[in-house]
This record gives C-alpha cells, structure tokens and sequence, in this order.
C-alpha cells in the first residue's frame, strides 16, 4: 500500500525505532506513546484490520500474541501487568488502517489506545 505508514516502515522508507524484526513481523515503539512501554507489533503482510484475517492468518495472529508477551517480558513489564489491544474499524479507534497490536505498560494502563 502506497500510502500505509507502516508499510514504508517495514520496507524502510520511513523510520522507526525498532525493538524486533523477523520475516513475518516488526515491532517498534509507538510515536505517541500511551504509557511508559508502548509498542506496536505489525505484521509484514498489509491487511487492513482483524476483520479482514482469514484462517490462514491463524500462526500469524498466535505468534503475534505470543511476541506480545516477550516484548513485555524484555521491558519488564510481563509481572506488574500490561495490555495488549487491536483496534479495528474507525469506531474501533483505529487510525492506521494495517492490522497491528498495541502492547502498553508500565503503569496502570486506564486509556484505551
């Protein structure tokens, strides 16, 4: 997608500060963050939202989980607690239209992202 963010950071073309690359997905730290840790996981293929996954998004999505849960072990927030959110649709509150994952922690987590 020409205009999508997250793909120019994933093709890099535009910047970001990155905390974890592979062949399926990218994580790096939200400009805007809501809390202390504020990491956004996105997967390398575009799909606009949860809604248009398929079932073979299925190893995608559990290993999207499973790296929310290492990222919030590496910033040391995995014991105190954390969240883990996807916005879908305009009502939703998504404002990139690319399926990502928000991890946010670090402090009681009372905003929605």
């Amino acid at each position: 997608m020409d205009d999508c963010i997250f793909c120019k950071i994933i093709s890099k073309q535009a910047e970001s500060q990155m905390v974890f690359e592979d062949t399926e997905m990218i994580a790096f730290k939200d400009i805007r963050p809501k809390a202390p840790v504020h990491i956004l996981i996105v997967p390398k293929q575009h799909f606009s939202d949860l809604n248009a996954a398929t079932e073979n998004d299925t190893t995608l999505l559990g290993k999207m989980m499973l790296r929310a849960a290492a990222i919030a072990k590496a910033n040391g927030i995995d014991q105190s607690g954390y969240k883990v959110v996807s916005n879908t649709g305009d009502d939703g509150g998504q404002i990139i239209h690319h399926f990502h994952l928000h991890v946010v922690g670090g402090e009681p987590v009372k905003v929605s992202v």
